[in-house]
């Protein structure tokens, strides 16, 4: 079981975020929000009937990373609301509904100074999305491509500053978070 984000097009670049990620256990999902001004973050997670199953406010200065536990509730796909001062944001959680694969990589090229390969194997049309955040959670590239079957690209993350975590995605649910 695992998460699958949805998105359309690509973000501009800013310094607030927003990820979900999926951690080791296959019910529980971290919200991490980096916000670009102090302000009041309202959270709404809706079931596939539109029904509110969620609801938090938090008053954030720099951001926070909140898990949200699905134990207990049905399988489906699940949308969180993010409303804060820059406006309201969706993003798409499948949960309990897709078997987790073992098909995203990761890799530091040897011999290359700050250059990452990024593979995901699938015979199948899918999107991949790949996101870079620097040592500090902000989110330094948001990328979407539109596949069919397999998937590699060469990053250049020589300018980054310390560390810095890759998060690649794809439509069938499988995420990688790797921290180098």
């Amino acid at each position: 079981m695992s998460l699958a984000i949805a998105a359309i097009g690509k973000d501009e670049p800013s310094k607030g975020g927003l990820a979900i990620v999926s951690v080791k256990s296959a019910d529980v999902f971290k919200v991490i929000y980096k916000g670009e001004t102090v302000n009041k973050v309202k959270l709404n997670l809706y079931n596939a009937a539109s029904a509110i199953v969620f609801s938090e406010t938090i008053v954030s200065t720099e951001g926070f990373i909140l898990p949200l536990n699905f134990k207990g509730l049905d399988a489906g796909e699940y949308t969180l609301e993010v409303i804060d001062a820059s406006g309201k944001r969706m993003e798409k959680i499948a949960y309990g509904m897709i078997e987790q694969r073992d098909n995203i990589r990761v890799a530091k090229i040897a011999e290359a100074t700050g250059k990452f390969l990024v593979a995901v194997q699938n015979p199948e049309s899918e999107t991949v999305r790949v996101r870079i955040y620097d040592s500090a959670n902000n989110l330094v590239h948001n990328e979407t491509n539109e596949v069919s079957g397999n998937f590699a690209q060469v990053y250049n993350v020589q300018n980054l500053k310390g560390s810095f975590t890759f998060e690649v995605s794809d439509t069938t649910g499988s995420v990688k978070t790797v921290q180098f």
